[in-house]
């Protein structure tokens, strides 16, 4: 019985592993907001990264996170530089294309816990109500994060972070809250 189980087992996990390179090669996520305020009130918290720390969700996940900022105070070649818990690992954020008011485009370099390179993507769309959002973010999947992605989703769990953020953002537009 024992050698059924295991033999069980090691075609499961086989079954999975070879599923997983049938995965896509690369993700995108993506979230969208209406705010009821103009593009130009709007990018100033997107080409900024020092006002990130008043909507973006990942700012509270650990109050003794190290920060640095480089280049310009906003738009492009402005960097940010962060090293965190877990929950926020280190990397490092750059700004490389603006079209003021309505796009901002990152690169994110992580160097922990996991390696990895994507792009970053904000664009406002100037409406007659306001301005409708997207935070959006792709990249590509090595083989272990095709493989964790059968099990975790990468939409759900970052596109949550997306929303909360687009959320806050709208708050603090809408209201004037920028502290």
């Amino acid at each position: 019985m024992t050698k059924i189980i295991s033999i069980s087992i090691g075609i499961t996990v086989a079954a999975l592993l070879v599923y997983a390179t049938t995965r896509p090669d690369t993700f995108h996520v993506e979230r969208t907001v209406l705010i009821e305020a103009a593009p130009a009130a709007v990018y100033p918290y997107m080409s900024d990264f020092r006002k990130g720390e008043l909507w973006v969700p990942y700012e509270n996940r650990d109050p003794a996170m190290k920060r640095t900022f480089s280049g310009p105070k906003s738009g492009k070649g402005s960097i940010y530089e962060f090293a965190g818990n877990r929950q926020v690992g280190q990397g490092r954020l750059e700004i490389v294309e603006t079209e003021e008011p309505t796009r901002v485009v990152i690169t994110l370099d992580m160097i922990g816990p996991m390696r990895d390179h994507n792009r970053v993507e904000y664009t406002i769309h100037p409406l007659a109500t306001g301005s409708q959002v997207t935070w959006a973010m792709s990249g590509t999947c090595n083989y272990i994060e095709k493989v964790v992605g059968i099990f975790i989703s990468v939409d759900k769990m970052v596109g949550n972070d997306f929303a909360t953020g687009l959320a806050n953002l709208k708050f603090i537009v809408e209201m004037g809250k920028d502290g």
